[in-house]
């Protein structure tokens, strides 16, 4: 298990847009990857309502956890969205 953590810079947050993105990044990945709110609830990347329902806006910090599969490959490429898209 490898994880990171984020500081949501996109000042909307994760809304539908980049959450879809997310999504589709996730699937395509061998690993699970889980999605944290610090202090919050959790979901899985693959599940956008659940993401969505995170209510992640921009400033908070979330917690990327990656587990099973290539989880170097798969955490360097959830870093790699999380900084271009959010």
């Amino acid at each position: 298990m490898k994880q990171f953590q984020y500081v949501v810079t996109d000042p909307i947050g994760i809304h539908a847009r980049p959450a879809g993105l997310l999504v589709k990044e996730a699937k395509a990945l061998d690993s699970t990857i889980t999605i944290e709110k610090v202090g919050g609830k959790s979901a899985a990347a693959t599940k956008l309502m659940a993401v969505m329902g995170l209510g992640v806006k921009g400033g908070d910090t979330v917690n990327v956890t990656v587990e099973g599969g290539d989880e170097d490959a798969s955490l360097q490429a959830m870093e790699k969205f999380f900084q271009e898209n959010l």
